[in-house]
């Protein structure tokens, strides 16, 4: 479904700050699988999703979404078949803009643009549905501003918003990180629910080895702009913690150097 053949980058070539982030990645993902991604910081996990999302132009590689090469287009052509959503509630949302006139922008996304902009009573009454599956109370907030609502109010949207009309693939990097451990535990437990629902393949980024180990039926290891581990769902459902500390050190030859990822 997702295909990713020897992706290559270099960013700021011939200047003091060179960096070689991704050496060559392959990765395929099936229909519906949902991998978790970690590794230290540096090591390329966002970089990833960044180039499948069309953030930059590869050196050279290839990007395929449900058989079509994306590899050429640029972000706003990819956005009709990626839903995304990112570590900074902020980012996944207009402020100035309320509840449900962020959600018409997100359900007309894929659809042919024509010059109304009134939303109907029926797109209304799917809004409210939707929300109401968030347990937030945001179902009758509709007309209210998103810049006053919370972090995890605003993340729970967002994951909403990019998940409204089904993505061919979901990408989550590092989407609660920026929230409080009560409040991403609730969006972690959302997005479960959203993409065993749907049955969306999704990549998710995270720092947090527990959450690696609890979601998903894979675990994608980086180091270095490589993958060096990736663990299918037999292996993983019976591994802690210290396991995958040990795989990353025999992978690599080298020893976790993220707090995040050892204390999270």
């Amino acid at each position: 479904m997702l295909k990713l053949t020897d992706l290559k980058k270099t960013f700021d070539i011939g200047t003091p700050n060179e960096k070689e982030a991704l050496c060559g990645v392959d990765l395929h993902l099936k229909e519906a699988d949902f991998i978790t991604v970690i590794g230290s910081n540096g090591a390329g996990k966002s970089t990833v999703l960044n180039a499948v999302a069309g953030d930059f132009m590869l050196d050279s590689g290839k990007v395929e979404i449900d058989g079509l090469d994306m590899t050429r287009l640029k972000e706003h052509a990819r956005a009709r078949y990626i839903g995304r959503v990112f570590q900074d509630p902020r980012m996944g949302t207009a402020t100035g803009m309320t509840i449900e006139e962020n959600l018409a922008i997100a359900f007309r996304r894929s659809k042919i643009r024509s010059f109304r902009w009134g939303i109907s009573r029926k797109e209304r009454d799917l809004f409210r549905n939707h929300l109401r599956k968030l347990g937030l109370g945001l179902e009758d907030r509709l007309t209210v501003k998103t810049g006053l609502l919370s972090g995890g109010q605003r993340q729970a949207l967002t994951l909403m918003m990019a998940t409204l009309v089904r993505p061919k693939l979901l990408l989550l990097d590092e989407h609660t990180a920026a929230l409080d451990p009560k409040t991403a535990k609730i969006v972690l437990e959302l997005t479960q629910k959203l993409v065993e629902e749907d049955k969306l393949t999704t990549l998710m980024v995270t720092h947090n080895m527990k959450d690696a180990l609890r979601f998903g039926n894979r675990i994608v290891m980086m180091h270095e702009g490589n993958i060096i581990l990736d663990i299918g769902y037999e292996q993983k459902k019976n591994l802690t913690v210290k396991d995958l500390l040990q795989k990353f050190e025999q992978a690599s030859g080298d020893e976790i150097s993220s707090d995040r990822l050892l204390l999270g």
